[in-house]
């Protein structure tokens, strides 16, 4: 199969196209046949070697962690799926080697989930990371109906999900973007504020009595700002941060949960969440994708087709 590999730690330039062994499918786990994968910061931090201390990372490393594909074949004690279902997934295992960057991923079954019908094979791809990113974001802050949930870096890929999960609870979302992203930040339900200095006095502006929870997607003084505006100062996730908790707030560290893939489709499908794809590109532009995602001015997502 093809499959895009880094021998060695590096840049963009250390990836390359090559032919791989189609992985054997192991007890609890399907082969899916990708169809689309999603570029996310953490892909390229990986190839760069910056994971280590978080993550078993073995080279030669086929990096990526989202898919969306069709099941080719299931372990003899698989229930879950069948061959012929259409799944999205975060295949994050506990050896970081044989990525979504592929042809075929040999995926454990706790890591997917079904595919929103709604959704595109590039729109469902970019869904799973971020996807679950937001959603257990949310879970860690506890944000509900009727409170008031600021998102920093709501236009990138997890603020996004973060702002339309947040809606769709009935939470009334201040979201932090560029200029030049607000109106996308309104289409998704949001209010928009301009980061940068003077952040905590617009958001004053917006909500006088503060906010109940917050989310960081971009690290900075992100914790910061938002323990300076919430009522409650422990209700801050970060998903950047790691000191965050050390602060008194969450620090977010993804898994990958059936469940909660589940209830991102159901959303999907229900209407109340899309993913916006930046960028699609072939999956021999993996090297292009990551120097676009490194710039960390995507609105979206930027997807990889597989096939």
């Amino acid at each position: 199969m093809k499959a895009i590999l880094a021998r060695t730690y590096g840049g963009p330039d250390v990836l390359e196209l090559t032919e791989t062994d189609t992985p054997e499918v192991g007890a609890g786990s399907v082969l899916v046949r990708v169809k689309a994968t999603a570029v996310n910061p953490v892909d390229w931090h990986i190839v760069a070697g910056h994971m280590d201390g978080l993550l078993k990372v073995a080279l030669p490393v086929v990096p990526g962690f989202d898919v969306a594909g069709v099941v080719e074949a299931v372990a003899p004690d698989v229930t879950e799926f069948a061959v012929g279902d259409e799944v999205i997934g975060y295949v994050r295992t506990e050896q970081v080697q044989h990525g979504t960057y592929a042809e075929f991923v040999a995926a454990p079954v706790h890591t997917l989930g079904r595919k929103p019908a709604s959704l595109d094979w590039e729109q469902s791809a970019g869904l799973p990371l971020v996807g679950l990113t937001a959603l257990q974001a949310l879970v860690a802050v506890g944000a509900g109906a009727g409170e008031t949930v600021l998102v920093h870096a709501a236009a990138g890929g997890v603020g996004s999900l973060a702002v339309q999960i947040a809606v769709a609870r009935g939470a009334r979302v201040i979201g932090t973007a560029s200029e030049r992203n607000h109106d996308f930040l309104r289409s998704l339900g949001a209010e928009p504020v301009t980061y940068g200095e003077g952040l905590a006095e617009r958001v004053r502006q917006l909500a006088p009595e503060g906010i109940d929870a917050a989310v960081d997607c971009v690290g900075g003084d992100a914790v910061a700002v938002s323990q300076e505006l919430l009522k409650d100062s422990s209700r801050v996730a970060s998903i950047v941060d790691q000191q965050v908790s050390a602060k008194g707030g969450h620090h977010v560290f993804t898994q990958p949960v059936s469940a909660d893939l589940e209830e991102l489709a159901t959303l999907a499908d229900a209407g109340k969440l899309t993913v916006h794809v930046d960028r699609v590109l072939p999956l021999v532009e993996a090297a292009e994708a990551f120097r676009l995602s490194q710039t960390r001015r995507v609105r979206g997502k930027i997807v990889l087709d597989v096939g």
